[in-house]
């Protein structure tokens, strides 16, 4: 009975060995078979050896500064012989302990793995993965993420061959180089970047340990969201490092204690005045090279923008936006709500306009007295705003107009007002106690350029990017007005007139066009004031004379400036051009302006200096002109510097060119750009206003910066009595000059040659003596110069050819009713 069960024992045993070694077998080619099946066609794991991934483009200001970046995958490709050792060794605590020694599969991971999710399974907890970095390499290259088996053979079989194909450290570059990090980032270097904004040779232990550990899960580690978090699981990587002898206890432990610090990256007021220059750039470089060089190919462009510059341009454009807007009064507060329980809620639910300026914020009014009133903020903190910050809140009435003086708070406010409250803005006002504020519908534009180089250094194209993406210096086409009467005079300049020749400044009447029977301009003082000088003209932005100049010279030499100087495109010979009735751009007149500045000669603005690309090759360059000495070693005696050869159009004249520019710094030192007289060095400019006062303009230069500004509404809308160039725009123009000619010395216009400068009275044009009351310097060609002749023949005019409805002899005055006609204009401000 024993033998039969011993030998039924052995028979069961060997069926079943055999059973199980056949199962075996079948169970082996069953696995091959399916290995073969869906690795049949794997990608081609050699297209790693030519891995360029898509890289982000990163703008950069003539500075330096990083300014924006441009990408669909923030990525910084750095090659693995350049990441600090400290990054590598955390990478490799976290992820892959035994990277250096696995052949692509860690098969020890894996049982060990196997185990520990066991116990994860029973306690609920997260299951532990086992790829090598080699199979996230092949993960995250050659296939999806799908959680499929097929998909986890196929990167199995991909880790080994490409384990063959590769060294250790080509996978770990193709590794730190590819993988995503959150925060947009993709690869190690834009997420320090990103989080810490470093480069990756300036990461600490600590920020290094961090990449490490939020690598495991984006989302799950997020140090904003999440922070307690994501420090365990840093403090975990240096713990790892320090148990794999990468570092020692001590510095585990001393980098644990650190505090979780993120950057607040690409934001700022540095930023915030860059955006409408970036978004300019971004189009100019989208339409030059495309949409995947722009946010794939890793370009390097380096842009004009000077960031100090930028800064005080939207300063000084937002400041005089605001003074504008409080002129012309209050538009009511935000809205209304109850107070009471629950004002928390319901403020909370308020739209609070973006963008706010630095120290303006939401305040609900609580209280109004005989005082002021007092307001309550989103802290609870409280505050006020006395009765002196509340004047000028004057009811706001259509075209530009205000109502009443205000004789009590409450007439301007009342208890559940929601406003923005800010700074003081009166002197006397207690620093502690706040003022009324408003974002202003108003808005405007503000240029700065080298006019030698055409490298605009500063633009803002509106007062929030936040509020409108509309770039007010490049894209808004309204009349330049009396801005363009400088183009006007030096095309009399270049056809027989000097700036000391004399035209009627009297009632003026011509044909008009098809919408109306007649033409009759007239100036912004209503004023008539007889025989004037072209410099007079100018200087005072007188429009009857102007016109009057245009009809006896003929409109045509007028147009033809206007399109030769790049103002325009085309320009219509009728005389209102003459007075700036045509529609253009800032950027194309302060263009214009810059070749009066640099004398005569054509520069295109330009706001990019250079594109490379990925390699560093340039694809690009503004300054293409050719310099054989510029590349020399070092200076040795007798080296001279580099002359580069001219290769800009001449647009005018150098010699009339420097004409206007001297009649134009008689326009700040005694006509309409008054405002930056007080900058107390050789300036220039000019203002413009239109018809109604729609819109206002200035452009002012020094010897080597040109600055122009535009102001007005969006949908064309009067700015209110008296708000001409000279009042709205020019001391924008002044506020930022103040910051930006620090850095530029104190010279004089350069005087080209063929200038001869002559002592005359600038108001009748004779020949004077320096030191006379109302005699300067004044620019002639040679042979041009005033003499001892009747102002009739020095002018050259025949008054019978101009439209004058009375005597034009009655209309002269003398020379001191002269000057005080001058002042008078000048008080006004600005003209049209």
């Amino acid at each position: 009975m024993k033998i039969f069960t011993l030998r039924n024992v052995m028979r069961t045993f060997m069926w079943g060995s055999a059973a199980a070694a056949v199962m075996a077998v079948a169970a082996f080619i069953f696995a091959a078979v399916y290995v073969v099946r869906v690795t049949a066609d794997l990608p081609d794991y050699q297209q790693l050896a030519e891995y360029e991934p898509a890289i982000m483009s990163r703008v950069h200001a003539g500075d330096g500064r990083l300014i924006a970046e441009y990408a669909r995958e923030h990525r910084v490709f750095v090659p693995i012989e350049n990441m600090p050792q400290n990054l590598i060794n955390a990478f490799i605590s976290a992820e892959d302990k035994n990277f250096y020694d696995h052949g692509g599969l860690d098969f020890r991971g894996i049982i060990r793995a196997a185990f520990a999710n066991i116990r994860h399974v029973i306690l609920g907890e997260r299951l532990e993965g086992a790829s090598t970095i080699t199979q996230q390499v092949a993960k995250n290259f050659l296939l999806s993420s799908a959680q499929r088996m097929e998909r986890k053979v196929q990167e199995m079989v991909l880790a080994r061959r490409i384990e063959r194909a590769f060294t250790k450290d080509e996978i770990l570059e193709l590794y730190l180089n590819e993988i995503y990090f959150g925060q947009r980032a993709y690869g190690a270097a834009a997420a320090a970047l990103n989080y810490f904004d470093k480069s990756l040779d300036e990461l600490t232990l600590d920020e290094a340990a961090l990449l490490a550990a939020v690598v495991n899960g984006p989302a799950r580690f997020h140090p904003i969201r999440h922070p307690e978090r994501t420090i365990d699981r840093r403090n975990w990587v240096l713990s790892r490092m320090a148990a794999n002898g990468y570092i020692s206890e001590e510095d585990a432990r001393e980098a644990a204690q650190q505090p979780l610090q993120i950057a607040d990256r690409l934001r700022g007021d540095d930023y915030l005045a860059a955006e409408y220059f970036v978004e300019n750039v971004r189009r100019e470089v989208f339409s030059v090279f495309g949409e995947d060089e722009l946010y794939h190919g890793g370009l390097s462009i380096r842009t004009t923008l000077d960031t100090r510059m930028q800064l005080a341009a939207r300063r000084a454009l937002r400041d005089g936006l605001e003074t504008y807007d409080r002129r012309h009064g209050y538009r009511g507060a935000i809205e209304r709500i109850e107070l009471g329980e629950g004002w928390e809620e319901r403020f909370e639910a308020v739209t609070i306009p973006r963008d706010l300026d630095e120290g303006w914020q939401p305040a609900i009014v609580t209280a109004v007295s005989d005082e002021g009133v007092e307001v309550l903020f989103e802290d609870s903190s409280t505050g006020s705003i006395p009765m002196v910050e509340l004047r000028w809140a004057r009811e706001n009435l259509p075209d530009g107009e205000v109502g009443p003086s205000i004789s009590h708070p409450g007439e301007v406010l009342g208890e559940g007002d929601v406003i923005l409250a800010g700074p003081p803005i009166d002197d006397e006002t207690p620093v502690e106690a706040f003022s009324l504020r408003q974002v202003p519908e108003i808005n405007g534009g503000i240029m700065a350029m080298d006019p030698h180089t055409g490298r605009v250094l500063a633009m803002v194209g509106g007062y929030s990017f936040a509020h409108s993406q509309f770039n007010r210096a490049t894209q808004a086409r309204r009349q330049p007005g009396s801005s363009f009467k400088p183009f006007a005079y030096a095309a009399a300049l270049d056809n027989g007139y000097t700036p000391a020749s004399l035209i009627l400044d009297a009632p003026f009447v011509a044909t008009g066009g098809p919408d109306e029977r007649f033409y009759m301009p007239s100036n912004y003082s209503q004023r008539y004031y007889g025989m004037s000088t072209l410099r007079l003209g100018l200087e005072l932005s007188r429009n009857v004379m102007t016109v009057r100049l245009a009809q006896e010279m003929g409109m045509r030499p007028i147009s033809d400036y206007g399109v030769r100087f790049g103002i325009y495109d085309e320009l219509s010979p009728v005389l209102a051009m003459s007075l700036g009735a045509g529609e253009t751009t800032l950027y194309r007149l302060i263009s214009a302006y810059a070749s009066l500045v640099n004398g005569g000669r054509r520069v295109e603005p330009t706001i990019l200096d250079r594109v490379q690309d990925r390699s560093g090759a340039t694809i690009y360059a503004h300054e293409t002109r050719e310099c054989e000495t510029c590349d020399v070693e070092e200076w040795t005696e007798g080296l001279f510097e580099p002359v580069f050869p001219e290769t800009r159009e001449e647009v005018v004249d150098p010699v009339t060119a420097y004409q206007v520019v001297h009649m134009l710094e008689g326009a700040v030192q005694r006509g309409t750009g008054t405002a930056l007289r007080s900058l107390g060095r050789p300036m220039g400019g000019k203002t413009g206003t239109t018809n109604d006062f729609r819109d206002a303009w200035f452009v002012g230069f020094s010897p080597d910066l040109i600055v122009g500004v535009y102001v007005g509404f969006d949908t064309p809308y009067q700015l209110g009595s008296g708000e001409a160039g000279g009042r709205v725009a020019a001391p924008i123009a002044r506020d930022f000059f103040e910051v930006a000619l620090d850095n530029y010395a104190v010279a004089p216009f350069r005087v080209p040659e063929g200038v001869r400068l002559v002592p005359i009275d600038r108001l009748s044009g004779e020949p004077g003596v320096l030191g006379q009351p109302g005699v300067i310097l004044e620019a002639f060609r040679p042979g041009t110069e005033p003499s001892r002749q009747s102002p009739e023949e020095e002018s050259g005019l025949s008054f019978a050819r101009s439209s004058v409805s009375d005597d034009p002899m009655d209309l002269l005055f003398s020379d001191g009713d002269l000057e005080e006609e001058e002042e008078e204009e000048e008080d006004l401000g600005g003209l049209y």
